[in-house]
């Protein structure tokens, strides 16, 4: 029965691949038909209609809303300008001097990935962010993945994530953001090596060489006059919620929310714009909120007594226990949560964890190092992530030249993450 499950799982992977079906659909029938394999009975308790899909749709309720949180902060510093006032006045400060100019971004990169993530992250810094770079001679391909390295190093920062993976992996929250900051100072370290490294490499190109995102009008968001000094502190009040005075997740980004808009907002304006950047975030927040529903249903199936008793045996055969192994193999495995790979923690990884939990492969807290090694390879390298795509299309280049530039810096991140977790979990 196990290696049937299996099948079912390639299966669904190879549909995700050749985009036969979009992930959450094909997540969601998973979910099921994995339920199905495992004699789950169609009602009543561990059951394909009460478990699975009743109790599976909203097991991820709170980061669906963290999610949203993001996305509506998110809004906030796009409309106010806090977020184009950050980068410009780094750019402004770094002047002609291409790495300082590139570490600036890289600064401001970072603190938008503590508040959101995914595209929204990337067109904050990158709008103005990366034809600044292009147009001090920083390579196109450098550009675009120093806005997706500064996002990553602020993705061990980023609230809805701890909300994520403090409900999928059934952990405390302070569990979870004990091992984010031992995965920070990887993620930064490698941001600012590939600027260091990439920036002198590749040396300068000029600017009139480039058909770039440099050429093109100025946006909306690029005539915005400047924010307040003061509301530039905006994403920093969640983080010293909740990292310093240990406020819990979702009151934390409400008083980002609330700070973004009393600093910014004349009190007549407020409603409206309250609602206005409210409604939009929905839409942002609307695609990853649907896939978060299929992943919770796939996290009950694959939590089923009967699909656990059936894996269990299977997957411990192929799970190395000794720390150096454990270290080395998944190291080796980093590529498969590339393209919607198997080991995607937004896929069919959130089920792999599920399962090593469930049959006892490994402590919850080594599937949490393992989980989010993989998952900041993931929110760069990936070709096939919104960021990514977005990103490297604003700069005139290829999802693909932005991976193979960025994934030996990752991939550096996830050893790290992963030699953490031996040490410390195993």
């Amino acid at each position: 029965m196990g290696v049937v499950i299996l099948l079912v799982m390639a299966a669904g992977v190879a549909a995700m691949l050749t985009r036969k079906l979009p992930t959450a659909f094909a997540l969601v029938l998973l979910g099921v038909v994995i339920a199905f394999v495992a004699g789950a009975p169609l009602t009543g308790e561990n059951s394909v209609l009460d478990t699975v899909l009743q109790e599976g749709a909203p097991a991820l309720a709170a980061t669906m809303i963290a999610i949203l949180l993001g996305s509506w902060l998110g809004r906030l510093l796009d409309e106010t300008g806090i977020a184009g006032t950050l980068v410009r006045k780094i750019v402004e400060f770094g002047g002609d001097r291409p790495v300082v100019v590139a570490l600036g971004v890289l600064a401001v990169s970072t603190l938008v990935g503590t508040v959101t993530g995914s595209a929204p992250a990337a067109m904050l810094a990158g709008i103005i962010g990366i034809p600044a770079m292009i147009a001090v001679g920083i390579p196109k391909v450098t550009a675009a993945g120093t806005i997706l390295m500064g996002i990553a190093a602020g993705m061990p920062f980023e609230l809805p994530i701890w909300q994520f993976f403090s409900t999928a992996l059934e952990l405390p929250v302070p569990t979870v953001r004990g091992f984010m900051l031992k995965l920070f100072p990887f993620a930064l370290a490698a941001a600012v090596l590939f600027v260091l490294v990439e920036t002198r490499r590749r040396g300068v190109e000029h600017a009139w060489s480039l058909r770039s995102a440099s050429a093109k009008p100025a946006s909306r968001r690029e005539q915005l006059g400047d924010a307040p000094w003061y509301a530039l502190l905006t994403p920093v009040v969640p983080l010293v919620l909740a990292l310093g005075l240990e406020v819990a997740i979702l009151p934390s980004m409400l008083a980002g929310v609330l700070f973004a808009l009393v600093t910014t907002t004349r009190p007549r304006d407020m409603n409206k714009r309250l609602l206005r950047t409210l409604y939009g975030s929905f839409e942002v927040a609307a695609a990853p909120i649907v896939l978060f529903v299929a992943i919770g249903i796939l996290l009950a199936a694959v939590k089923l007594p009967g699909a656990v008793e059936s894996l269990e045996p299977l997957v411990k055969a192929v799970s190395p226990q000794n720390p150096v192994l454990f270290v080395l193999v998944f190291t080796l495995l980093v590529p498969l949560c590339l393209y919607r790979g198997p080991l995607n923690v937004y896929g069919l990884g959130a089920g792999i964890a599920g399962v090593l939990i469930a049959a006892g492969i490994y402590p919850a807290v080594a599937v949490l190092g393992l989980a989010t090694s993989y998952n900041q390879v993931f929110g760069v390298a990936d070709p096939t992530s919104t960021q990514t795509v977005w990103s490297a299309q604003y700069a005139g280049t290829t999802p693909q030249q932005v991976m193979l530039r960025t994934l030996p810096y990752v991939w550096a991140v996830a050893l790290g993450g992963l030699c953490v977790t031996a040490a410390t979990y195993l």
